[in-house]
């Protein structure tokens, strides 16, 4: 006969064999990933001094500082012409090139809250006047380049100042000491020299 102890030790025997079964096989919960989504920011597009949008250019004028002045024109025949520092025939591949990087000057930051005097715009460095065919003008204020030397202080249409790309602007600014004349081929000088050919000279056309 079973002492009823012995069925006590049983009973609890069974009972711990029950729940470490229990405790082993339950169903785990499933882990909780935790995951940090970052919303992607708007892409901010590249934002232009000048566009192609406003229309077909019709005239591009430099004038610096110290008094040079260079600017070219589109005639009735569509040809481009100098018409500053003289008037003369241009060469179009130039011209239409100079045409091109106006369209290319990217405005690469703001400028807020800064002396026109310190960044060269109180009396700008150079301004820029382009024509479009439609009739519309725009005139803009270049300063002095940036202490990083990666662009130059420019006045935008809405008096704003701004940091735009110094390749751009150099590239325009070099109308200024290469004009874009057309050059042709006229004979030199006869040379002194008794029989000596003549030679060939690269002279703009008027």
């Amino acid at each position: 006969m079973i002492r009823g102890s012995t069925v006590v030790y049983i009973v609890l025997l069974l009972l711990l064999v029950g729940a470490y079964y229990y405790l082993n096989n339950r169903e785990q919960p499933a882990e909780i990933e935790l995951t940090v989504t970052v919303e992607p920011g708007a892409e901010v597009g590249e934002a232009y001094l000048i566009t192609a949008e406003e229309g077909t250019l019709s005239s591009i004028r430099i004038e610096s500082k110290s008094g040079d002045t260079v600017e070219i024109a589109r005639g009735e025949d569509n040809a481009w012409a100098l018409t500053q520092p003289i008037e003369a025939k241009a060469e179009q591949g130039a011209a239409e090139a100079a045409a091109t990087q106006v369209t290319t000057m990217r405005i690469i930051d703001t400028v807020p809250d800064v002396d026109p005097k310190i960044v060269g715009l109180e009396d700008p460095e150079y301004v820029l006047t382009v024509k479009f065919a439609g009739g519309g003008e725009r005139t803009v204020d270049v300063g002095v380049i940036t202490p990083t030397e990666s662009g130059y202080y420019v006045r935008d249409a809405a008096d704003k100042f701004v940091i735009v790309s110094r390749s751009a602007i150099d590239a325009l600014l070099g109308l200024l000491t290469n004009p874009p004349y057309l050059e042709t081929l006229t004979p030199a000088p006869p040379s002194p020299e008794a029989g000596a050919p003549a030679s060939e000279t690269a002279t703009p056309q008027p």
